[in-house]
């Protein structure tokens, strides 16, 4: 069964650059970056709503709302920063480089949250092949970069 998940992860990190390239252009076009954000997000929000009238998923209890770690209801926001700096820089970086370098930050930042066990991930040491394959994720960035 953890094929399926693996593929599943496969087509997230496919339609990364796909995402970062269709927002540049909408900010390109729009000349403003910040509506081209809400349109991202407005976009979204419809395309969310579509699966859930299909799926019909139920709301979610009072008290399972209440529950939830205030830091986990951060997650919108902290998008938005990765949106915003996605349409300021994709088109200047170039596809290949930003989208290195934002999934670098991303396993670079992911080993250290499960090293130290943040943000409810279970501890996973930062061993050192671990440390060594966030380091040759910089170096695969910057040949990236340079070639």
């Amino acid at each position: 069964m953890q094929w399926i998940a693996i593929v599943f992860a496969l087509v997230a990190g496919a339609a990364n650059p796909f995402q970062s390239g269709s927002n540049a252009a909408l900010k390109t076009q729009l000349a403003q970056p910040l509506w081209a954000t809400l349109w991202v997000y407005a976009t979204g929000l419809l395309g969310v709503l579509l699966l859930q009238a299909f799926l019909r998923e139920p709301l979610p209890s009072s008290a399972q709302t209440s529950s939830v770690p205030w830091w986990a209801w951060t997650g919108g926001l902290i998008s938005i920063i990765a949106t915003v700096v996605g349409l300021m820089l994709a088109q200047k970086l170039g596809s290949g480089v930003f989208t290195g370098i934002s999934i670098t930050a991303s396993v670079i930042v992911s080993i250290l949250l499960d090293h130290f066990g943040l943000i409810g991930m279970r501890p996973h040491t930062a061993s050192p092949m671990r440390l060594l394959g966030g380091a040759l994720m910089v170096c695969g960035v910057w040949l990236v970069a340079r070639f």
